[in-house]
């Protein structure tokens, strides 16, 4: 496992459709190594801190993997690292495979994983298509966000590796399928709200649409 590529950028203005919005979801790979924050990476920055960033949301990583479906679904957009605004492009990490919890040692830092992306209005301006955000839901191809457990340093070419698995085994996939699901698993629900990485709103959002559907 390790880092494909690491992109970072700083927000910018784009008009569409004659509406001025200010946003961080571009990001561009850079050569050599980047700090590591709590917060964020060296030469990156989210645009509207009340939805991104943040502790539980310091580092937002997609698996390489993912770009070949992409291609397929949109075979007229062009798609370079970091087009899904994310800060690692990875290799060898899968949502089905990596649980909310887990402690991985990326580069000189340790990151910890806290919860899939649910898509704002923003991906569907990055890519011009009012669809983005449905086609994105759809794909379950979601990407992951980590908080920093250890500040440290990464680069394109550095190695990924679990320092530690969550006991609950609650995966990036799980959390995705509960919040999108008529019919919630139970017992699952009931191991994800009991995960401690877990960020209490994503807690509070699944328990709630739980008892609505009811």
């Amino acid at each position: 496992m390790k880092i494909v590529s690491v992109n970072v950028g700083m927000p910018r203005e784009i008009v569409s459709p004659g509406v001025a919005t200010l946003t961080g979801i571009f990001k561009d790979p850079v050569e050599g190594s980047v700090r590591v924050s709590r917060l964020n990476l060296e030469g990156d920055r989210q645009a509207d801190l009340r939805v991104h960033g943040g502790a539980e949301k310091a580092v937002y990583a997609y698996p390489s993997e993912h770009y070949e479906y992409w291609r397929g679904e949109l075979p007229n957009e062009t798609f370079p690292w970091g087009t899904f605004g994310e800060n690692l492009t990875t290799e060898g990490l899968r949502e089905s495979e990596l649980c909310i919890g887990d402690r991985l040692r990326v580069g000189s830092a340790v990151l910890v994983v806290t919860q899939p992306r649910l898509p704002c209005y923003k991906l569907a301006l990055r890519f011009g298509r009012e669809d983005m955000i449905k086609r994105f839901l759809r794909s379950r191809r979601s990407g992951f966000y980590f908080s920093v457990a250890e500040e440290g340093e990464v680069s394109a070419g550095s190695s990924i590796e679990f320092v530690s698995h969550d006991s609950h085994g609650v995966s990036v996939s799980d959390i995705s399928l509960l919040f999108l699901s008529k019919e919630p698993n139970r017992e699952l629900l009931q191991r994800a709200i009991q995960v401690e990485a877990l960020p209490l709103k994503w807690k509070e959002d699944l328990v709630s649409r739980a008892e609505s559907r009811d």
